[in-house]
């Protein structure tokens, strides 16, 4: 029987969610989660996903995935630091630094994991973390986790940025200060002014930390944000994901061989819990070379995230100020954002709508994310239904 006290708490605040049109509705995907899925028997074009390189479900993968598991186990057993430490791992993190361009690199069990390991194993009570107000939940939960003393800094602002480093520093308050920014912005596409961030670290001695989850495998040729502004020796943290256009789990912390030594002692998230399993390892590894081997996924993602934009903005859609293939159309109201969705939805299109506390209140959307793996011929039949539901919403 359900704890009345926490009958009571529940039942009003579901209530009030589901008024204010910020109840998400999880919807199940029956099948891979590819350029289309299906939901509900329904087959549907889709664009939320994080595929950014359409890797989850490509044959290359899955082939090192079961070779990788009929070798070592479907899971390695433990921790990394008892004796879950496979040669796998050790190939994978070699492998990533390859990639970053940086001396080391350690693989986490999710990029949430890197950022609530990573800061916390280095920011202490006695520092401060500047951080970009639209920072991604995991680098906010990182930061309050790391008891460092945390100062905002506005989206984007390189004089705020430079005021608050300058207060920070002069106040003598802190034995470090650490700026921490996403690399690219997931629900709104910009990228960060890394060129000029690097200038005010340098200035006053930041240590710089990217969450590059949204920029690995679509900026910098697939290598990156850091790597696309030619900063992989400036950038302290290199943090990424492997689940998005790596397309299997993970996430992983590239820098010096020294820091990487340290998280490997410190890294909460590492230390307590098990390692990647061996066929994920063995995945991302092929997804890895696949993209050092060519840009071909690369340029298509571009190439259709390209295609995307323009035809929603000559629709009269308000796609924000992106510069990479992440679309959104800002909306604004959130019952509207939500609306829209199933108005999409019912009409072939999956494009989920996102609303506060993913993004600030007022700014609802739908987050559209063509891949690699999507047609023109796709695109366009999503164009039409936009123009469609658009219209009857009187939203163009």
């Amino acid at each position: 029987m359900t704890n009345q006290i926490l009958k009571d708490f529940l039942t009003p605040q579901l209530a009030e969610l589901k008024e204010k049109g910020l109840y998400n509705v999880i919807n199940t995907i029956d099948g891979p989660n590819g350029p289309k899925v299906k939901i509900d028997g329904k087959m549907l074009i889709n664009l939320s996903s994080n595929n950014y390189l359409g890797f989850s479900n490509d044959p290359r993968l899955k082939e090192k995935a079961n070779e990788a598991t009929e070798l070592y186990g479907v899971g390695a057993g433990a921790v990394r630091t008892i004796n879950g430490t496979m040669t796998i791992h050790d190939q994978l993190e070699k492998r990533i630094a390859e990639f970053k361009h940086t001396e080391a690199a350690i693989a986490f069990q999710s990029g949430f994991n890197c950022n609530m390991g990573a800061i916390p194993a280095v920011m202490t009570k006695k520092d401060a973390i500047i951080s970009d107000e639209l920072n991604h939940a995991s680098i906010i939960d990182g930061c309050r986790l790391s008891g460092a003393k945390v100062l905002r800094a506005k989206h984007q602002d390189m004089d705020d940025l430079r005021r608050v480093a300058k207060e920070a520093t002069e106040s003598g308050l802190y034995e470090k200060i650490m700026y921490i920014t996403d690399g690219v912005f997931s629900m709104d596409g910009d990228v960060a002014n890394l060129p000029e961030i690097v200038e005010i670290a340098e200035e006053f001695g930041l240590i710089t930390y990217v969450d590059d989850a949204h920029g690995s495998g679509v900026m910098g040729e697939g290598a990156g944000t850091v790597h696309h502004f030619g900063l992989s020796d400036k950038i302290d943290f290199q943090m990424g994901t492997l689940s998005k256009a790596i397309g299997v789990v993970g996430g992983y912390v590239a820098g010096t061989q020294q820091l990487i030594d340290w998280l490997k002692v410190r890294a909460r998230p590492f230390l307590f819990s098990t390692s990647l399993t061996p066929g994920a390892s063995a995945a991302c590894i092929e997804a890895l070379d696949i993209m050092t081997n060519s840009t071909e996924n690369v340029d298509k993602l571009w190439e259709n995230g390209d295609y995307l934009k323009e035809g929603l903005k000559q629709l009269g859609f308000n796609i924000g100020h992106s510069e990479t293939p992440i679309t959104p159309c800002i909306l604004g109201e959130e019952k509207l954002a939500q609306q829209f969705s199933k108005r999409l939805m019912e009409e072939g299109v999956y494009a989920k709508s996102i609303t506060f506390p993913t993004v600030p209140k007022g700014t609802g959307r739908v987050r559209n994310m063509p891949t690699a793996a999507h047609t023109k011929e796709t695109l366009d039949e999503v164009l039409v239904v936009y123009e469609k539901v658009g219209k009857e919403l009187e939203i163009i």
